[in-house]
């Protein structure tokens, strides 16, 4: 269901109902609901595409860089570590598969989330989020994030290229901080394999769809606002 959509789309019909029946409180609440709407998608939208002339639009594909490099710093700090390695090391290295998802499973990708709400916060989306709760409206996110972060993280660390690549330098003389070294150039391999595009819809799936109520009550407030002030005038 798009919310959006269907927002805007009930508020347009009021609009057309008010001036068709020459109510000026529908047509009120119709204009006022409808910019309400319109502007709170515009924002969402703003999120994701660079608006030409929209100072701050388009925030997370050119925050891409900063992205994949928290990405390697959340691996490099979190999955890879000299006990981690070592603690692998001394077990079964020679399986067919290197199993990383059970460590993924277990890491706190908090610190991700926060990240990505300081970016939020830091943009002009910010003032707008500010309007409905201002940084506790993005915690819904929370758990669809994590969720979908360490399912794209298994599968990435699962793929035939990256066991083989690990494997071939995990055989290499045991020196931790060359195999740290050599492990971080992997990841870095692989996140160079990402694109702006690829990222943006990653996240773009699961903030649209928990953002879209930010659309609805954008035009329940505005409606609200519209019929106060046809009733007041």
């Amino acid at each position: 269901m798009n919310k959006s959509l269907i927002t805007n789309g009930l508020a347009l019909i009021t609009v057309i109902a008010g001036y068709t029946l020459d109510q000026t409180i529908i047509l009120s609440i119709g204009l006022f609901a409808l910019s309400g709407a319109i502007t709170n998608w515009l924002a969402i939208h703003m999120l994701f595409e660079k608006v030409p002339g929209l100072y701050g639009s388009g925030v997370i594909p050119a925050r891409f860089e900063d992205f994949k490099a928290g990405i390697k710093q959340l691996m490099m700090t979190q999955f890879f570590t000299a006990e981690n390695i070592d603690r692998f090391l001394k077990g079964d290295s020679q399986s067919s598969d290197l199993h990383l998802a059970p460590v993924i499973e277990k890491v706190d990708l908090s610190p991700a989330f926060d990240s990505l709400v300081k970016v939020i916060m830091e943009s002009s989306f910010g003032g707008m989020l500010g309007m409905f709760g201002g940084q506790t409206a993005l915690d819904p996110l929370k758990e669809p994030f994590i969720k979908n972060m360490k399912t794209s993280l298994a599968d990435m660390t699962q793929t035939e290229s990256f066991q083989q690549l690990l494997r071939d330098e995990l055989e290499q003389p045991d020196v931790m901080a060359d195999i740290q070294q050599q492990i971080e150039d992997i990841v870095v391999k692989r996140l160079d394999e990402l694109t702006p595009q690829l990222v943006k819809e990653i996240i773009q799936e699961m903030i649209r769809k928990h953002l879209g109520w930010l659309v609805v009550w954008g035009g329940v407030f505005g409606g609200l606002i519209g019929f106060i002030s046809a009733t007041l005038l």
